[in-house]
């Protein structure tokens, strides 16, 4: 295995120090007694405790949470069942034009699928709110889950189906015992990223949101042009070390994932 260089070292630590430099700056400031972003003070938790004594956010927070699951749940079931259908598909120019059609909605800007999904809504006399928020984001995770199946699929020899098939296995029984566990590190893959992409989501989540509904995203931006408040860096903590903490789950659990999958094949 060949040694990385010295200025690929210090060309990935450039990288990541501007990566991560401006998480944190943020994550250190949420703790200055100062209320400002420059000229740090003493140390404080006095912005978390404003953060958790504000009912109105908690419920801001419980929404997105419910949405970013719900929708991860949703569009895993169904980019697993559709990519499985893809798979299976033997003419190579409809299989194609079908993965084109369903990377659209990932290539293509969040503020035109936002605004499409906005006028789609009105038209269909959908109130915005959580259903209008909830049914975008399953739409715009659905072929993410695709992506992310269909590697593994591909990977899949076709006579593991074949004998199951042999051995008197109904097709029922072959995606339950068969194809599922063989792709289940790709499912779950696609389930940590539609989750979150779904908690990070604000150009397509601002357009479809209603009155009296709001996710996270949404409300640091209407915080962020109130003015400079420590409350926005406290918010922004939480949610980054949730994020982290679902990157170290999935981590850990597709390693066990794959694992079982070696023991099971020796």
């Amino acid at each position: 295995m060949k040694k990385l260089s010295k200025w690929s070292v210090f060309y990935l630590s450039l990288i990541f120090i501007i990566l991560y430099a401006p998480i944190l700056y943020l994550v250190f400031y949420s703790f200055n007694s100062g209320g400002t972003m420059h000229g740090f003070e003493g140390f404080t938790l006095e912005w978390y405790k404003e953060l958790f004594q504000d009912s109105r956010l908690l419920v801001i927070v419980l929404n997105t949470i419910i949405i970013a699951l719900l929708s991860a749940a949703i569009s895993t079931i169904i980019g697993v069942l559709g990519a499985i259908s893809i798979s299976m598909i033997r003419k190579r120019t409809l299989r194609d034009s079908i993965l084109s059609l369903n990377n659209v909605l990932i290539v293509s800007p969040d503020v035109i699928i936002g605004a499409s999904f906005l006028i789609f809504f009105t038209i269909l006399g959908i109130k915005l709110g959580f259903t209008s928020v909830l049914l975008s984001h399953v739409a715009f995770s659905i072929p993410i889950v695709v992506i992310m199946v269909l590697p593994k699929l591909e990977e899949m020899s076709p006579t593991l189906i074949d004998a199951a098939l042999d051995l008197g296995a109904s097709w029922k029984e072959v995606l339950t015992k068969v194809i599922i566990p063989y792709i289940s590190p790709g499912i779950l893959a696609g389930f940590f990223m539609a989750l979150t992409y779904s908690l990070d989501d604000f150009a397509v989540t601002f357009f479809v949101t209603g009155n009296g509904f709001t996710t996270l995203s949404v409300e640091i931006y209407s915080l962020a042009r109130r003015g400079i408040s420590l409350n926005i860096n406290a918010l922004s903590t939480l949610l980054f070390l949730f994020t982290l903490i679902l990157v170290i789950g999935y981590y850990f659990i597709t390693k066990r994932v794959n694992k079982s999958q070696q023991m099971g094949v020796k």
